[in-house]
């Protein structure tokens, strides 16, 4: 377990020493009393490496920075896009369309290895300061597993999108590396202005904050962590994998679309029953859309459910935050450290 971020590495050289002033001395046992507290030195010194990381921020995008946009997942055509093409132009950026616009194989945008291939190569490209993803729907957990993030750690850049992006943000926040939970470029034709304010900030570099009216469910308190997750469905699916999220100390956010309601209660008593809400600091659900029951209802909405599993806890919870898949889906840069407070009058949520 990794000690408190405040304690510093010579806090261990000051109680290796005065522990060890408090051992007798006896020759016999010199040399294995050494030993340990030298195992015990490191241990305290890398444990506070570990709590001290620092996550790294992509540069931020300037005018005459070029995006890329592709589709790791769902199949979209190239008229679909030209609303994000004309956003993102109007922001005095470039555009690059990757090689999976327009392809098809089923339900997907051409077939895995095509999918890792142009997401390799934009990735890749010291030319292409952004990557936003086309559609959503499944397919990027395929393709993940085939990406060299080598190149990517050294010069990192934005990965933008939500939904089935949320492989993606997970896989690369446990690199340390911060990106951006936004709507797709799909949706840039319909989104509302605020959202598409939101996406501009986080990718120029603007500070963003929100606030939400009061909800019945919210729970008061103050925090302050890393926001981390995504869809709930994602999260779920990747579980035990390299791509799962350590949420420990944690500001977990959610969303989900087009789910049973049992399903929602599974998959919240299973991150409940292993352990994943007893470390985290605070939980934001968004947007809970287009549920779905059986012929015999369930009894409970979402977030009935949702505040059901989660009315033990005692830390900060906010409902109904405007994210997930709804018109009101505002970015949010995952990885980065955000404070929130939720009191009677409603929530706010700072970005770092």
């Amino acid at each position: 377990m990794p000690l408190p971020s405040g304690l510093c590495a010579g806090f261990s050289v000051q109680f290796y020493s005065i522990f060890a002033l408090m051992i007798p001395f006896n020759p016999m046992k010199k040399t294995k009393i050494s030993l340990l507290f030298s195992v015990m030195f490191w241990l305290f010194f890398f444990n506070n490496l570990l709590a001290q990381r620092k996550m790294i921020t992509p540069e931020f995008l300037q005018k005459g920075d070029t995006v890329g946009i592709l589709a790791t997942a769902r199949k979209v055509d190239l008229a679909s896009l030209q609303p994000a093409i004309k956003l993102l132009q109007s922001w005095g950026l470039h555009v690059e369309i990757g090689k999976t616009i327009g392809k098809e194989d089923h339900q997907l945008a051409g077939a895995d290895w095509l999918r890792a291939t142009d997401f390799q190569e934009m990735i890749d490209n010291p030319k292409i300061k952004a990557i936003w993803a086309a559609k959503g729907g499944y397919g990027t957990v395929r393709i993940i597993d085939r990406i060299d993030f080598t190149q990517f750690q050294k010069k990192p850049k934005w990965i933008a999108g939500f939904s089935d992006v949320t492989v993606l943000h997970s896989h690369l926040n446990n690199m340390n590396i911060e990106t951006i939970h936004s709507f797709m470029a799909l949706n840039a034709g319909t989104a509302q202005p605020q959202v598409i304010e939101s996406l501009r900030k986080a990718l120029f570099g603007e500070k963003l904050q929100y606030q939400m009216p009061a909800h019945p469910f919210n729970k008061k308190g103050k925090a302050k962590g890393e926001i981390v997750g995504g869809n709930l469905s994602v999260l779920y699916s990747i579980m035990g994998s390299k791509s799962e999220i350590n949420y420990k100390d944690k500001i977990l956010f959610i969303e989900d679309l087009d789910e049973y309601l049992y399903h929602i209660d599974r998959m919240m008593m299973n991150l409940k029953r292993n352990g994943y809400f007893e470390g985290v600091k605070a939980v934001i659900i968004g947007g809970m859309t287009s549920m779905n029951d059986n012929e015999i209802p369930w009894g409970k909405d979402a977030l009935e459910i949702i505040q059901d599993v989660l009315k033990d806890y005692k830390f900060p919870i906010i409902y109904n935050f405007p994210a997930g898949h709804i018109k009101d889906n505002r970015a949010m840069i995952l990885g980065k450290t955000v404070n929130i407070e939720v009191n009677e009058q409603g929530s706010t949520v700072k970005f770092e």
